[in-house]
């Protein structure tokens, strides 16, 4: 069952890369890559490890990013074998980050050195953007990156990001967009006071109440034809003393959209402030915005995945622009093709998180075959 897609995964998940530590993971991959030709080019920053790898020059340029930092393993102990020292049991590869991602990033690395075997003399640049810094805030990683690349000018072709896409087989689901993440911090002020006491206080959650009822009714557009309609749901709803018989003088409601193309940013502020406005709250609001839209329409970059995918596995993937966010958010400012696509989904975050090895080895050869395909 060895192979080098399975040994290069098990490498890089003994690694203890809790986001946003790298644990080593830049450097192995950096010396593999180095050896293939590629010059390395680190740009670390606020406590998280970046790596980008280019070999070749010109257009077209396809760049493979992805992440190697993981999310904390959880009890150690409600794991079958321990999260950092990977075990192949039943055809599975065990360990915190097999299927997201360091399957994929080894999936990356043996594609790309069949395909040298055979192209070394290949069109085109070949890139690799890494950064241990996904999981976590995501401010000094891909963001980082993208941002130098920006203010050189810099502009990959195309960009597959190797978050794991899969729902029920490996490639049957192809990400070509994601919804964008805009989220608010509510502080509604009332003024403290004995419950038994009406007349002398105001209850902010009586306060807030009837507009959020009117937050949750309102639709905020109809979706398009890639994306659903913008939801908006309440995350959080901190309020009172801990007694029984005091009134709070603030509450804090937690709150995110997760919106579409249809919408914007500025618009949905200035609509959900509106409402706060028309329900003469006392409030302060605080929006962080975690990522825009992106959508890639059939092009090639889609087409030619595609066409990878039904001649290795011979299935159509779905196109899907659903889950959460990506660092395929920051790329999309400078990439005008970007998809993401990977192994299953179903063990991701979870405990015994696990990647088929067989699909390790299938998920490399489509890499491979897009390369041969695109440059």
């Amino acid at each position: 069952m060895a192979g080098p897609t399975l040994e290069l995964a098990r490498e890089l998940v003994s690694r203890r890369s809790v986001t946003p530590a790298d644990a080593g993971c830049l450097d192995l991959l950096g010396q593999r890559l180095a050896r293939l030709g590629f010059g390395l080019e680190r740009m670390d920053g606020g406590g998280v490890c970046n790596l980008l790898a280019q070999r070749g020059s010109g257009s077209p340029w396809l760049v493979f990013a992805g992440h190697t930092d993981v999310v904390p393993p959880g009890p150690a102990e409600q794991w079958t074998s321990d999260p950092f020292m990977p075990e192949v049991r039943d055809g599975f590869l065990y360990g915190r980050g097999a299927a997201d991602m360091k399957g994929s990033i080894a999936a990356f690395v043996t594609a790309v050195e069949r395909f040298l075997t055979g192209n070394p003399r290949h069109a085109g640049r070949i890139g690799l953007l890494l950064t241990s810094d996904e999981e976590g805030p995501a401010i000094d990683g891909t963001a980082r990156m993208v941002a130098e690349l920006q203010r050189r000018g810099e502009r990959p072709d195309f960009c597959i990001v190797g978050e794991p896409t899969s729902e029920s087989r490996l490639a049957d689901t192809v990400k070509n967009g994601r919804r964008g993440s805009l989220s608010g911090r509510l502080r509604v002020k009332g003024v403290q006071g004995h419950i038994a006491y009406p007349h002398l206080l105001r209850n902010p959650i009586h306060a807030v109440a009837p507009a959020l009822a009117e937050l949750v009714a309102t639709p905020w557009d109809e979706g398009n034809a890639h994306f659903p309609p913008t939801s908006w749901q309440v995350s959080n709803f901190h309020a009172g003393t801990g007694a029984d018989n005091v009134v709070p003088g603030t509450a804090e409601i937690l709150f995110n959209f997760r919106f579409s193309t249809a919408s914007t940013p500025e618009g949905l502020r200035q609509r959900a402030q509106a409402i706060l406005d028309r329900h003469g709250l006392e409030y302060a609001l605080d929006w962080t915005l975690s990522g825009k839209p992106y959508l890639t329409p059939s092009g090639r970059l889609v087409d030619q995945v595609s066409q990878a995918i039904r001649e290795i596995v011979g299935l159509e993937p779905a196109l899907s622009t659903g889950g959460g966010t990506s660092d395929g958010r920051f790329i999309a400012d400078i990439c005008p093709e970007v998809v993401e696509l990977g192994p299953l989904n179903r063990t991701i975050h979870k405990i015994d998180e696990c990647v088929a090895v067989e699909d390790l080895d299938t998920l490399s050869r489509i890499y491979e075959r897009v390369l041969e395909l695109l440059l």
